[in-house]
């Protein structure tokens, strides 16, 4: 599907979706336990293979028809071995979590998904399980999927990379808060995206699982049981990040944008406030209320590290083609690794669109006074967050801009282009 964006003043009130990040945690944690409703989760497609993963391990994944609650019967801390094969889809979230997960299987689990999910690097992972007593290997050897993980893992002590993906530390924490021994994973280089460690931590806490932070990483005692009869998603940062800027954008003269369900919470990408302010919008958030309003404003660039905040680097790259002077993302290498290469992505098609940009390997420059946005048409790459931030860049390009792949925005925010319209954006999809 495709979306076509002219440009665009935009003004009124908009809702973020629920978070995908504590979505997939509160799903596993919940099947990780006996019983939980989950309420207002993000009812979308990688989410729903987290569900899948839940309900292959023997638990019981309902989904409220208005999409408001999922109510999970979990798997009571050991998954049963599947009968079939487990489709992670494009859910990389889902894939390193539950494969965690599966090493405390008796038998074997096959994972697999997508053509770009079994591009995607889980080789420390799969170590980790098999050090932990589990088994847990790529079938090409490669650590790619298809994954093949079981064995009944034990826990123990484990060193990892901190910086390939804070997701392979949240599957060993979850798993390993049910293992006999519990799980303490040491990191062997920095830990990149933190706060969805932290996220981690606190949905865990939430479902009565006590972790701690030592000094060379993270330990999670065993013999735990996960317990919430209920648990409350929050809004997604990083969904509200592309609302944000077009407030900052493209916001009319004299108007503003409203983001609601901004309420705080350990989401790193909460930064896209930060960010915002120090580019020069004019951006206010009421935490008490859990909304934040932004105006239209001149940007300037600025230096933005985004090692805890990979998913904002789309969204800032499209406000420093706006700004003026130079934007630069760095320590940004680990943001190659996600749905698509995002850096190599948006320098192509942020420059087919007319920005200045000079890509390096951990780094990503948007020269913004030599960047004059025009329309142009350009591939979402089958990356949600790729697709959304190109249809904030063409609000404010100079002609239509056509964005391929609109239907990827399902992945984590079903309802984008509905908002974008309601808020005045001239956009329209067709298949």
């Amino acid at each position: 599907m495709d979306a076509h964006v002219s440009p665009s003043r935009v003004a009124g009130r908009a809702r973020a979706p629920p978070s995908k990040s504590y979505t997939h945690r509160a799903i596993l944690a919940a099947g990780y336990g006996d019983g939980t409703v989950v309420r207002d989760p993000l009812d979308s497609a990688d989410p729903h293979a987290t569900g899948r993963a839940v309900e292959a391990f023997g638990g019981a994944v309902d989904w409220a028809d208005d999409g408001r609650t999922v109510t999970v019967d979990g798997f009571g801390g050991r998954p049963e071995t599947p009968s079939d094969v487990v489709d992670c889809g494009n859910s990389g979230t889902t894939i390193r979590l539950v494969t965690a997960a599966a090493g405390l299987a008796d038998g074997l689990v096959v994972f697999t998904g997508d053509e770009s999910l079994r591009s995607r690097p889980h080789g420390p992972l799969l170590e980790a399980v098999t050090s932990l007593g589990g088994r847990a290997e790529s079938t090409r050897r490669n650590g790619q999927a298809p994954l093949v993980v079981g064995d009944a893992m034990t826990g123990g002590d484990v060193s990892i990379p901190g910086d390939v993906s804070s997701q392979f530390v949240t599957a060993l924490l979850m798993a390993g808060a049910v293992t006999d021994d519990g799980v303490t994973v040491d990191l062997e280089t920095e830990l990149k995206s933190a706060p969805y460690v932290e996220i981690t931590q606190e949905v865990m806490a939430d479902f009565g699982v006590e972790t701690e932070r030592t000094d060379t990483g993270f330990r999670v005692p065993g013999g735990q049981r996960y317990r919430a009869d209920e648990y409350e998603v929050p809004g997604d940062f990083s969904s509200m990040s592309y609302l944000l800027a077009a407030g900052a954008v493209a916001a009319a003269d004299g108007a503003d944008v409203t983001v609601e369900g901004a309420r705080p919470s350990a989401q790193g990408d909460s930064a896209i406030v930060d960010v915002l302010e120090r580019m020069g919008a004019d951006v206010d958030w009421d935490r008490d209320v859990g909304e934040i309003t932004v105006s239209r404003s001149a940007l300037s660039g600025v230096d933005v590290d985004v090692g805890d905040t990979p998913d904002l680097l789309p969204t800032i790259a499209v406000l420093g083609a706006v700004a003026d002077g130079d934007t630069r993302i760095l320590n940004a290498e680990h943001v190659r690794y996600k749905e698509t290469d995002r850096v190599a992505a948006m320098a192509e098609e942020l420059t087919a669109m007319g920005a200045a940009v000079t890509e390096e390997r951990d780094a990503l420059v948007v020269h913004g006074d030599d960047s004059e946005l025009r329309g142009a048409t350009v591939d979402g790459r089958g990356d949600h967050r790729l697709v959304m931030a190109l249809a904030v860049a063409a609000l404010v390009a100079d002609g239509d801009t056509t964005v391929r792949g609109a239907e990827h925005v399902d992945v984590s925010f079903p309802g984008f282009f509905d908002a974008f319209a309601d808020l005045g954006a001239d956009v329209e999809l067709d298949d």
